[in-house]
């Protein structure tokens, strides 16, 4: 197994997260390489024309896409990949606006579970989607990247709160609005309709709606005395969307395989894009429709013959709280990517996908890990066990290792995005899934 990381993924990934401050921001980079691959993009508005031996993809709502690659006869089975888009952050409330001691400051929801400690002090930039209207009524939506330090939430100082590093509690209402500038009488949409101008050209619009969220403008960059460390915001779940991308360009085209990152898991996958709702049941039924077998009971057979890798970041054992971890099943970075279980189905593996998972991870020449909490601590979830109740396809969850989930700056290994591609690119080309 070779132990040097590949340098090129590195740099495209660290470029896919720099630009991928948002869902929709990470969803158009995902586009942007599928078009340049010669998938041809669908609308769900209007009527499909398959054809074997064919690539395609869709979006909904702008966030999520699938992607999938037509094998040259009909097809009896899919190769699946699942990620997610979003990340946990601040989002702006409609009525953001609002002044503090002659500061502009602008009021924030959470969204999602953020580790809200490490926002404070850093340098924030805003980015999202706007929805205007021009002089002609005509209604656009446009995307917006302040990819510049414009605002920061500062701490109080420990001479006013002496007991800080005991542990406190932080309020997101009363003590986490940024600081954009000295004013108290600037406000939001006229800074929008600056930025508008700036990155797009639009002059004399409306601001008519907006989902805008704060992030950190820190580039990533590879850290460690051997480079064995990536830091950046977003790994968790970026880094899977970037894998599974890079595994199904890479791929031979001779199976059918299918990627679908959906949004909105770090807030319960509950919407129209995200894992509870119908996107990917709706493609795998237009899918079957028209070079499957056509009938209700030959999707059902579709669905049972295929499997899905659901693919969302794992703990890695932390060197200062190694008693977090179940001593044995504690992941290392850089040790191959972790088979997530649990008894009680907040991660979908069963002995049959571990067992196929495992049998790819050799083929792969990959190291392969395993990942089951404390018995006394509860379990995260993702779209894995959503996916295989709402559609109903056998599903493995995995995983790269990492720390510092759902910080505003998390970390991973190197080593580990090459060896995950090279699990889902063998797992993708493989002949049989059993």
């Amino acid at each position: 197994m070779s132990e040097a990381f590949n340098a090129e993924r590195l740099t495209r990934l660290c470029d896919f997260l720099q630009q991928s401050p948002t869902p929709w921001h990470a969803t158009q980079r995902m586009v942007e390489r599928l078009e340049q691959a010669g998938f041809a993009r669908l609308e769900e508005t209007a009527n499909w024309q398959l054809s074997p031996g064919k690539r395609y993809y869709v979006t909904r709502n702008d966030s999520s896409v699938i992607a999938f690659q037509l094998p040259a006869g009909k097809v009896t089975s899919l190769r699946m990949l699942g990620a997610h888009t979003d990340s946990p952050g601040l989002r702006l409330k409609p009525n953001a606006t609002q002044y503090s001691a002659g500061w502009l400051q602008l009021g924030v929801q959470v969204y999602g579970g953020v580790l809200l400690a490490p926002w404070f002090d850093r340098d924030l930039g805003l980015a999202g989607r706007v929805h205007v209207r021009h002089a002609d009524g005509r209604l656009e939506s446009v995307l917006l990247n302040v990819a510049r330090p414009i605002a920061m939430i500062p701490s109080l100082a420990i001479h006013m709160d002496r007991d800080v590093n005991a542990g406190r509690s932080i309020n997101p209402q009363t003590q986490m609005a940024p600081v954009l500038m000295q004013s108290d009488t600037a406000k939001l949409h006229e800074l929008l309709g600056q930025w508008l101008e700036e990155q797009h050209g639009l002059r004399a619009v409306e601001v008519v709606d907006f989902e805008l969220g704060f992030y950190d403008v820190q580039p990533p960059s590879l850290v460690g005395l051997r480079k064995e460390l990536l830091a950046s915001a977003r790994l968790d779940n970026l880094l899977s969307c970037f894998v599974g991308l890079e595994a199904l360009l890479e791929s031979d085209g001779s199976q059918g395989a299918l990627l679908v990152a959906n949004d909105h898991e770090e807030v319960g996958s509950a919407s129209a894009c995200g894992a509870q709702g119908p996107f990917l049941s709706d493609v795998l039924k237009r899918l079957n429709a028209q070079v499957g077998g056509g009938s209700e009971e030959s999707l059902i057979q579709l669905i049972q013959s295929s499997l899905m890798i659901s693919c969302d970041n794992a703990h890695a054992l932390h060197p200062n709280f190694r008693d977090k971890h179940d001593e044995r099943h504690g992941p290392a970075i850089n040790g191959g990517p972790v088979i997530k279980v649990n008894a009680s189905q907040r991660y979908a593996t069963n002995s049959v996908t571990g067992a196929l998972f495992r049998d790819v991870c050799r083929e792969a020449d990959v190291p392969v890990q395993s990942f089951v909490t404390r018995a006394d601590m509860g379990c995260g979830s993702t779209i894995g066990p959503i996916t295989a109740t709402e559609v109903g396809v056998p599903t493995i969850d995995v995983g790269l290792p990492q720390w510092a989930m759902h910080s505003i700056r998390e970390t991973s290994g190197t080593r580990d995005v090459d060896y995950l591609t090279r699990a889902l690119t063998v797992f993708l080309n493989r002949p049989t899934l059993s």
